[in-house]
């Protein structure tokens, strides 16, 4: 059942949540990323929906494990719409928009594909399995485009701020949790995870908020001034 930490951890997570998508919407910036938009009110909804089947069941219940990982999947599927979003942002002017968007959907198809013929000899191939596996390879597919992204953004000398915040905000947020579920198969009944993935849950609204409330859109910065202090 959830104890006053789980009840605090939702509340801080579905909080930043709103907080985010209100900052969008302050900055009319809805036409503009609204794969955002749409990954925050999944968020939201989904993490509602979690809420109350713990409540009622409790964690150990098969009802919350398949909608777990059922949910965890769309939720896998709007940020890779989001980040598909963002390439089309970086290669708008180069008028190739509709390939990055056909692209995405292949990608998306194939990774698909990929999961369900790792688990098409286990009796679970229909259930939970083949959305653990596509969330799984579609988080680590989404670091790779993520870093390619960058690299591509790096090249072409993109400076509009926002943008590469947002992007660097998703880069941190993927690559955390591939980690996650690389070290969760290998120590699967650690209690910790349902704290940790719940905190880190945290992470991509909350760097999103701050983006959309601190940096103008006219806002501009080379992307080497990223990277240089690293450098040094």
């Amino acid at each position: 059942m959830l104890g006053p930490v789980d009840k605090f951890i939702w509340l801080v997570v579905t909080l930043v949540h709103l907080l985010c998508l209100v900052c969008v919407f302050k900055k009319r910036a809805l036409s503009q990323h609204f794969t955002i938009v749409l990954f925050l009110s999944a968020s939201i909804a989904i993490g509602i929906g979690r809420y109350f089947i713990v409540l009622a069941t409790g964690y150990t219940s098969s009802s919350y494990f398949y909608f777990y990982y059922y949910s965890d999947a769309v939720l896998t599927i709007c940020l890779f719409f989001v980040l598909m979003s963002f390439y089309s942002q970086v290669f708008s002017e180069m008028g190739v928009s509709n390939w990055v968007r056909i692209g995405a959907m292949l990608l998306l198809g194939g990774t698909a594909l990929i999961s369900y013929h790792m688990v098409a000899s286990s009796s679970e191939r229909l259930l939970t399995r083949f959305a653990f596996e596509m969330s799984q390879n579609l988080y680590f597919v989404g670091v790779v485009l993520t870093y390619v992204l960058w690299g591509a953004m790096m090249k072409m000398q993109e400076n509009r701020t926002r943008l590469i915040q947002l992007v660097l905000g998703l880069g941190v947020f993927l690559s955390a949790f591939a980690g996650s579920y690389a070290l969760r198969n290998m120590y699967p009944d650690l209690v910790i995870w349902r704290y940790f993935i719940a905190i880190l849950a945290i992470w991509l609204p909350a760097s999103w908020a701050y983006t959309f409330l601190k940096v103008p859109d006219e806002a501009r910065m080379a992307t080497a001034q990223v990277v240089s202090p690293a450098a040094r």
